[in-house]
């Protein structure tokens, strides 16, 4: 069944990913994106609206030209360290823009919404590191707090109308690129792993740090989950047919189970690039947890996603070969 779906954010880079695989499903797609930190070029055969998620009178508009039946919300602010000296662009871009973005929604009669919320909202992880979506939640820093606040205010939105359900997906550590090359993870101020790692193969950088070395894991270094975002992106996909079908809101972590230790995250792309660079050992950065790894048992049983892509070779070589590429980039 063909949707029409605004994408807020679409020009960044998972909802880059998102709207190809809403495209080339058959659906009629709007992206709405300022284009601060996301690309005119990564929307591909998709509309382009360019404007604020903040602008509430011009996404009013929007909504009034368009007829929407779902809303993909990935517009926001992400990078950790800039939320704790910068909190109120956080709570501003994150949380008090997404309020106007739901108003147009109950306006409008939209009733399916797919919000791209984070496992910061689980902050240190608590004792085992592994999470489920019943795990306490307890963000550390405002990123975290922005994002959470949102899922509160779907909660409480989906309590009072009961026409409007919404699945929020919590990511871990999205990594990888489309094959084409076309669409990646671009941005001057990586903060990733694998993008970094990746920069300092090719050059970019001198050389990366390894921000604590002495946790208590099997090499000292912490372990995440890594997601290929072709996944990830069909997580979105798979939503929207959920709530197509009716299905009720959800809060759910989009993940693979498993993890990898920073220094397997840089051993394989030293291995990729067949470059050795510099590494460099420094202290832990505050709020940093040694191990975080989802629980995804309910993504995979109610969404009934079956992901494809978990080779962590294959997500560095598809970065890679998208780093390699960047600078072609329009």
């Amino acid at each position: 069944m063909k949707e029409k779906v605004l994408v807020t954010g679409g020009a960044g880079y998972i909802g880059s990913h998102v709207v190809k695989l809403l495209v080339d499903a058959g659906h009629d797609v709007v992206v709405y994106d300022n284009l601060s930190t996301g690309y005119r070029s990564a929307v591909l055969e998709a509309k382009l609206v360019v404007g604020d998620v903040g602008d509430c009178e011009k996404l009013d508009a929007t909504f009034s030209d368009e007829n929407f039946t779902a809303v993909m919300h990935f517009a926001g602010s992400i990078i950790v360290p800039e939320s704790v000296t910068d909190p109120i662009k956080y709570y501003i871009n994150n949380t008090t823009n997404s309020l106007c973005l739901l108003d147009c929604c109950v306006r409008h009669g939209v009733n399916r919404f797919i919000f791209s919320s984070t496992a910061a909202v689980y902050g240190m992880g608590g004792e085992s590191g592994s999470v489920s979506e019943s795990s306490p939640v307890n963000p550390i820093n405002p990123y975290g707090r922005s994002k959470l606040m949102t899922e509160w205010i779907l909660e409480d939105l989906s309590r009072s109308n009961s026409n409007f359900n919404f699945i929020a997906l919590r990511y871990f550590n999205v990594a990888g690129a489309d094959p084409s090359g076309k669409l990646g993870q671009r941005g001057p101020e990586a903060t990733h792993l694998i993008k970094v790692a990746l920069q300092a193969a090719l050059g970019v950088r001198e050389h990366m740090e390894i921000f604590g070395a002495d946790y208590d894991t099997p090499d000292g270094t912490g372990i995440r989950d890594y997601i290929h975002v072709l996944d990830l992106a069909q997580a979105h996909l798979d939503a929207l047919s959920y709530l197509r079908d009716d299905g009720n809101s959800q809060i759910l972590n989009c993940g693979y189970g498993r993890g990898f230790s920073v220094r397997e995250v840089i051993s394989m792309v030293k291995q990729v690039s067949g470059v050795d660079f510099k590494v460099i050992e420094s202290e832990r950065r505050a709020g940093d947890a040694p191990y975080l790894v989802a629980i995804p048992d309910r993504l995979e049983d109610l969404l009934e996603w079956r992901p494809k892509y978990r080779d962590l070779k294959w997500m560095i070589e598809t970065a890679y070969n998208f780093e390699q590429g960047i600078d072609q980039l329009s």
